[in-house]
């Protein structure tokens, strides 16, 4: 499948695995996609299973993620990791304002953005979740929230920057839930996204940044969402976890 930006499709583990699960998934996954060339791959682990990860991904075609940073270069944060800290294990990209941080642990779109401003001054690339609950969506707030979110979680990024950041469209009503957005539903999220990023750079810019589904993907779904237009990959969750679910997520995207 030709589409005008190159499918992204990362793999959100968030809480799960131990090194010794990390690494017999990851070699699993190498084995299955080594001859993918037509999507980018990335794998998010825990923190705990970076190293480990890293030097199983030297010589592969998946790049490695990190789920969260502080906005800060270094410092008394206790618990926290820095941008630093990930690029000692060849860390190319950063899951930011996941819906789960937002709501567990209070983030806000301007603490996004920070995190997101330092993750491009480390030459990580920021993958920045927006959506939309269940209520808001009911109350047809959809586009206020998404508008609200997108600006204030990208603020203060460079032309040059927010090319090479990926957002990720997540109706939290979709994550973990099994329910996910009809492929109408979001095309039509994702559209509102990209003529949200020609406001706020230029037209050139919406149509090259990469906007992602993330929301209960399966490989069921895969094929009917990665056909959308302005869909540009998925952020997968629990389907992630098992080399055979995420391997197929991938071949039925291509």
């Amino acid at each position: 499948m030709e589409k005008e930006r190159k499918l992204i499709i990362a793999g959100n583990w968030k809480m799960n695995k131990t090194v010794a699960e990390a690494v017999d998934l990851v070699k699993g996954l190498k084995l299955e996609l080594a001859g993918v060339k037509e999507v980018d791959l990335v794998v998010c682990p825990p923190f705990t299973a970076l190293c480990e990860v890293s030097k199983l991904l030297l010589d592969s075609n998946i790049r490695l993620g990190a789920q969260n940073m502080n906005e800060n270069p270094a410092g008394a944060y206790t618990g926290e990791i820095a941008a630093f800290m990930l690029k000692e294990f060849s860390v190319r990209y950063v899951i930011l304002g996941h819906s789960e941080r937002r709501t567990y642990f209070g983030e806000t779109d301007e603490w996004v953005a920070r995190k997101a401003r330092a993750a491009h001054a480390a030459a990580l690339k920021p993958i920045v979740c927006v959506g939309e609950t269940l209520e808001e969506r009911e109350q047809g707030r959809t586009e206020a929230v998404l508008e609200r979110q997108v600006r204030g979680s990208l603020a203060g990024l460079t032309r040059e920057q927010i090319l090479e950041t990926i957002i990720a469209y997540e109706p939290v009503w979709a994550i973990g839930t099994g329910r996910n957005a009809t492929p109408e539903q979001a095309q039509q999220a994702h559209a509102f996204i990209r003529g949200l990023l020609a406001g706020m750079y230029d037209d050139a810019v919406a149509r090259r940044v990469r906007i992602q589904y993330g929301g209960s993907v399966k490989p069921s779904n895969a094929r009917d969402l990665m056909c959308l237009p302005d869909v540009d990959g998925a952020l997968v969750g629990g389907a992630s976890l098992e080399v055979r679910s995420f391997a197929d997520i991938v071949k039925n995207s291509i």
